[in-house]
């Protein structure tokens, strides 16, 4: 007999990078421990197309019953109206086949099902809020609050986040620093619940110990890597928050001090639009390398590193996030460049000793940074250990099964 049976709704997909790194490893886990997990999620379809077999074999794998729908991407507002209801036929069919004790909703739309089934059928409510949504919406420029029409969105959703705080039998934020922010907020009624799990890696995957140096050997003669090179990565895409111009910006001052550094992106994005933003800046054609990996292949691909980048737009939203590729290159034991004021990944970067945090997104703070990277030897070990403390994929399916229990037990 399972522990319990437990929905798990996503707005995101699980035939994209997100799902696949960081929602399939947690419920692959906690099915492992005895909870029996059906999962619905929102596919695109090309995507859909492309690794919907994979996925399955996945889930099949796992006793992951997974029931997707595709996702309706225009027009805005509406297209996620009609996903909702498309979820909510799903929810009610599932309903009438098994006995529900627990619905997991990631993030706010998901959140919506998850409350109104609280409130209807009386199921246990787990609000995994993953960030400030609807203020990411805001500072993001996705939403303008100078549109009548996004502003009433907006309000609608700042109203239903206190109602999935205030509601939810437990809460995830995924950064300290998001949930003291929830603790000063003199409007709630009751503190609520939070766990604080951060975004994991999955340290099997990520490990330095897999990677041969033939592997190496052969990967940078594809990519026209020299063994001397001074690689600087950036890892995943580059759209919203990730600031491309001062990334470039940051190699340029870097580019002066070290002749020999080349700036290795691996994204899928295009490579055009980075060319550009390079080309503005006169950085030489060679000494940007663009490049895509496997989930799979991207600890080999991480292993060229000497450090890795990532500038993300210091927002109030962004108290909230946490960074993916922070978890991943830290279980390689790769040193991080990061500016400050991003959740607590300057907060880890300090701790861990695991590189270096940018104070302002200025030069003389990038040659400040510099210095240290090129004169302060960075201790891999180090950073290993930091990511096993902070990023371990098994603690943070521990930290999940445990609160599963305690709203199951309440």
């Amino acid at each position: 007999m399972p522990k319990a049976e437990v929905l798990y709704i996503s707005y995101d997909g699980m035939t994209d990078p997100l799902g696949q790194s960081q929602v399939l490893p947690y419920l692959f886990g906690l099915s492992k421990v005895g909870y029996a997990i059906t999962l619905i999620s929102c596919e695109k379809k090309d995507r859909f197309a492309n690794r919907e077999n994979a996925i399955r074999a996945l889930c099949k794998a796992n006793r992951i019953d997974w029931r997707p729908i595709i996702y309706t991407k225009r027009p805005p507002v509406l297209s996620t109206l009609y996903d909702i209801y498309k979820i909510k036929r799903v929810v009610n069919k599932i309903l009438k086949e098994k006995r529900i004790q627990l619905v997991h909703c990631r993030s706010y739309i998901a959140a919506l099902i998850g409350l109104e089934l609280k409130r209807t059928k009386g199921i246990k409510f787990l609000f995994d809020m993953r960030g400030f949504w609807a203020d990411e919406r805001i500072d993001g420029g996705l939403w303008s609050l100078k549109n009548p029409l996004y502003r009433l969105v907006y309000r609608y959703f700042k109203k239903q986040e206190i109602a999935f705080l205030q509601q939810a039998d437990y809460v995830i934020s995924l950064t300290h620093c998001a949930a003291q922010e929830i603790r000063s907020w003199h409007h709630l009624t009751h503190q609520p619940h939070i766990e604080v799990i951060p975004c994991s890696a999955d340290l099997e995957l990520f490990n330095p110990n897999r990677i041969t140096e033939a592997k190496q050997v052969v990967l940078r003669a594809q990519l026209s890597l020299n063994q001397d090179d001074f690689i600087l990565s950036y890892i995943g895409s580059i759209g919203t928050w990730y600031l491309l111009d001062e990334m470039l910006e940051f190699f340029v001052q870097l580019k002066i001090k070290k002749p020999s550094a080349r700036f290795l992106f691996i994204t899928n994005d295009s490579a055009s639009s980075i060319r550009s933003k390079a080309e503005q800046l006169q950085i030489p054609e060679q000494d940007i390398i663009i490049t895509n990996a496997s989930r799979d292949n991207m600890p080999l691909y991480i292993s060229l590193s000497s450090y890795t980048l990532f500038f993300i737009k210091p927002s109030y939203s962004k108290k909230a996030s946490s960074p993916v590729k922070q978890g991943e290159a830290m279980s390689m034991g790769i040193p991080i460049v990061c500016n400050k004021g991003v959740g607590d990944s300057d907060l880890i970067v300090n701790e861990c000793r695991a590189g270096f945090v940018v104070d302002e997104l200025r030069i003389a703070d990038y040659n400040r940074c510099i210095d240290l990277m090129l004169s302060s030897p960075v201790d891999s070990n180090n950073i290993k250990r930091g990511a096993k403390k902070w990023y371990a994929l098994d603690h943070a399916i521990e930290q999940y099964s445990d609160v599963y229990n305690k709203i199951l037990t309440e």
